[in-house]
This record gives C-alpha cells, sequence and structure tokens, in this order.
C-alpha cells in the first residue's frame, strides 16, 4: 500500500455531553413543568406533555383508575433548579 494514499490514524472524537436543551421552552411549557414540580398530572391536562416528553423533560407513570400520569425527570427538575424555581 502507498504511504500517500494511507490515511492517518486518528484519536477517536471525545464523548458529546448530552444537551438539556434543544431548543426554548414556551411560556406554556415551563407553566406546565411547574405544574408537574408539584404532582404529577394526567396525560390530557396539557397540550405540552408531548413536547415535553420528547424533550426527556416529562415522563409516563402508571396512574390509577385515571389513567397514565407524567411526572418531572430529572433533566425537568434541573432546568426548574437553573431557574430558581426549586
Amino acid at each position: 500500500m502507498n504511504e500517500l494514499n494511507r490515511l492517518p490514524d486518528r484519536a477517536p472524537a471525545p464523548a458529546k455531553q448530552p444537551h438539556i436543551l434543544r431548543r426554548l421552552l414556551s411560556h406554556h411549557e415551563l407553566a406546565t413543568l411547574l405544574l408537574l414540580l408539584h404532582s404529577p398530572i394526567g396525560v390530557n391536562a396539557k397540550p405540552e406533555i408531548p413536547m415535553l416528553q420528547e424533550a426527556g423533560l416529562v415522563e409516563m407513570v402508571s396512574g390509577t383508575h385515571d389513567g397514565p400520569r407524567f411526572q418531572l425527570t430529572s433533566q425537568g427538575n434541573a432546568i426548574l433548579r437553573g431557574l430558581g424555581a426549586v
């Protein structure tokens, strides 16, 4: 193999730190996080729940007879701590 055609050995790229937020939260999403700070809420309680779940800020937990409920994840708690709400 020709030495000119050989690619230099590269060190592996450092692992990227996970980002909590990939976008800014709306005021409705922040209000929903504040509601969840005190207790889980039902699936249909707020329309912002799916976006917050996609962002990893809330998670579904088994509920009572009302159905599944959502609560804050550790990342959701971190957002509220960063805002001084906790």
